[in-house]
């Protein structure tokens, strides 16, 4: 027997004795222990798995079985061009068509139905011609996102709208009422036409210029040219607001027809 156990054991004997078997039995676990770990044991030895690297091109995507249908091609590029003067970032989506790919084409002409507003769900035809000429159409999903403007408060019929009654909104056009109101510079001397709810959307036929002129103001009319400017005086004969035309009775009796420069001066067209 190992002179060490055999030393632990007579240890545990008087220890048992004096303090009871089951602390005797602690010690003697304790004691196993430390001579475990002095007889050094081998570690445990790890084998290296190697790792199976995967496929090359396992993680690529895989390219699309279906090559670019040029009528649908066409139909993108001919809405982004009905598009390009709206106010906005402009997005569109063709959807394929559900009569399958439309047949080859050298050149598709696509083309909006009459009436047919260039953005939001449009149905857009493509026509080709040669010897067998064909016609389809396709569906397409245009967004417009743009800056609008609604009324910061309620405003009543022939109210001026100024800078401090409107505040600026982002928003899709397309979801928009169409006389919507995009640019500030068209509120410039416009008042309510009707009741305008706050946070309701500014828009063209909800306003009206505020009248400069009324019927039989007196006022200046102007004759200008490059390099020389005649003034006359006139009456007005019917109320007008800036920008728009007004008959003006001359003080010879001729009546002339001119812009409504401001508030007391028309200039002949």
């Amino acid at each position: 027997m190992n002179p060490n156990r055999r030393s632990l054991r007579r240890t545990l004997g008087r220890y048992s004795r004096r303090n009871g078997p089951r602390k005797a039995q602690t010690l003697l676990a304790a004691g196993l222990l430390c001579l475990a770990g002095a007889a050094g044991a081998a570690p445990a030895q790890v084998t290296p798995v190697a790792m199976q690297a995967p496929a090359a091109g396992q993680h690529a995507a895989a390219a699309s079985p279906f090559t670019e249908d040029p009528a649908r091609a066409a139909v993108e590029r001919f809405l982004l061009q009905q598009t390009a003067g709206l106010p906005g970032k402009v997005s569109v989506q063709v959807a394929p068509p559900s009569g399958g790919r439309a047949p080859e084409c050298a050149s598709p002409d696509p083309f909006l139905p009459a009436g047919a507003s260039p953005w939001g769900r449009v149905s857009v035809g493509v026509r080709c011609g040669g010897e067998r000429p064909w016609v389809r159409y396709m569906q397409a999903r245009v967004s417009v996102l743009t800056d609008y403007y609604v009324a910061s408060r309620a405003l009543g019929p022939g109210e001026p709208v100024s800078q401090a009654d409107i505040e600026v909104r982002q928003g899709d056009l397309a979801t928009l009422p169409r006389a919507v109101i995009t640019d500030p510079a068209q509120l410039a001397g416009a008042v309510a036409a009707n009741r305008i709810a706050a946070g309701s959307p500014m828009r063209s036929d909800l306003l009206r210029k505020a009248i400069a002129v009324r019927q039989g103001q007196t006022v200046t009319v102007s004759v200008e040219g490059e390099a020389f400017q005649i003034s006359s005086e006139g009456k007005v004969l019917a109320d007008a607001a800036t920008g728009n035309t007004v008959q003006v009775r001359l003080r010879n009796g001729q009546v002339v027809n001119g812009l409504v420069r401001s508030g007391d001066t028309v200039v002949l067209q």
